[in-house]
């Protein structure tokens, strides 16, 4: 089963501080708390796994440990199962924090670690965030050597603890009254040196190489989408877990639409005898279906016509927004002799009743002005 990154569960970004993650807890604890869902199993469950991810990104350590190793960081007491390396929580911590705390790392513990997180920007057009799509990506990452497997040693050949700090990855020097320990300078704090480095790789396990990914886009999304691809990032040194892939979503200005949220807008121009008589007009969707939209007579300028369930799906769920038409009554520019004639016409039997905004409004003019 999918492992449910803990940023989304909160509805937070990665960068939130614990004020944010805080207050979005108590927010989403409040929702879901099973005493105001009795009987209700996914709330009961949600409720749980908004805790555990509280639990962590509450904590600076933790918060610490799981964006540099992920879930893995809390796997097994603490290890990862599949052979990546960590023996237990506290070792973790040992990577992070052995710098800053003095403490040496021994073995090959601190050679082993996670890969870099990658990220990917990706354009698409409204009609693809609408209809969603199936998406090739080219990217180029850090992949595990074919040859040593990532091990970074010569084939029949393995790894040897350092001399020079004789496997903790520090050295210690003696500076007057204080004792200064520093990473090692043979083997950069890793443990262990390579005498035989692996041809494929120079020793460092990983090759650059470009690789060919389908990334699936869900119907709705907007921009700045997230997508989280698990272990499409680089690969971690020396047998460490891989990072993940974002893929983060740009959508392209569109011709006739604007969006927002599910909602989409549309500036329709008509002419003053549709506005003053009414009819309709025929609006393409993005859904592919032409939408007859009816205009009442006497309409005006910037009045908002809304279609239902034409607008955007909701991201990862059900139904649809509308599609908002905003009507710009277009005064006529070219007009023949005989279209003027008309006009005049009807000019001349105006008696003020057919435009009242604008005779009330010289009304009122007239009025100030007597007044001064």
């Amino acid at each position: 089963m999918a492992e449910v990154d803990y940023y989304e569960l909160l509805e937070v970004e990665r960068t939130a501080d614990e004020k944010t993650i805080k207050s979005s807890y108590r927010r989403l604890a409040m929702q879901c708390h099973p005493d105001r869902n009795p009987g209700c199993q996914d709330s009961e469950a949600k409720f749980k796994a908004i805790s555990v991810a509280y639990d962590v990104l509450k904590d600076p350590q933790k918060r610490a440990a799981y964006d540099r190793y992920g879930h893995a960081a809390f796997q097994n007491g603490g290890g990862g199962s599949q052979g990546q390396g960590f023996e237990g929580f506290s070792d973790i911590f040992e990577n992070i924090f052995g710098e800053f705390m003095g403490r040496g790392q021994g073995g090959g513990r601190s050679s082993v670690q996670r890969g870099a997180d990658l990220r990917y920007d990706l354009e698409i057009g409204l009609e693809e965030a609408y209809h969603g799509k199936t998406e090739t990506v080219r990217v180029d990452v850090a992949a595990v050597c074919d040859v040593c497997q990532g091990s970074g040693a010569k084939a029949g050949t393995t790894a040897r603890g350092c001399p020079t700090c004789h496997g903790h990855g520090k050295v210690r020097a003696q500076q007057g009254f204080f004792v200064v320990e520093r990473t090692c300078p043979s083997c950069h704090g890793r443990g262990e040196v390579i005498s035989d480095p692996c041809p494929g790789c120079r020793g460092e396990g990983r090759v650059e190489k470009s690789k060919t990914l389908e990334v699936k886009i869900p119907p709705g999304v907007d921009e700045g989408t997230r997508i989280r691809m698990t272990g499409e990032g680089e690969a971690g040194s020396r047998g460490g877990p891989a990072g993940d892939l974002y893929i983060f979503l740009h959508v392209r200005p569109h011709s006739l639409f604007q969006r927002d949220g599910t909602t989409l807008f549309a500036r329709a121009p008509i002419s003053i005898t549709t506005a003053a008589l009414g009819g309709t007009i025929t609006v393409p969707g993005l859904d592919k279906v032409a939408h007859e939209i009816r205009i009442p007579a006497g309409i005006q300028s910037g009045k908002q016509l809304r279609q239902r369930g034409a607008g955007m799906p909701v991201l990862n769920g059900r139904g649809q927004g509308d599609m908002v038409v905003q009507i710009e009554v277009e005064t006529p520019t070219r007009l023949s002799a005989r279209q003027r004639e008309l006009l005049e016409e009807f000019r001349a039997t105006e008696t003020g009743e057919e435009c009242p905004q604008s005779t009330g409004f010289f009304t009122r003019l007239k009025g100030m002005l007597g007044a001064d």
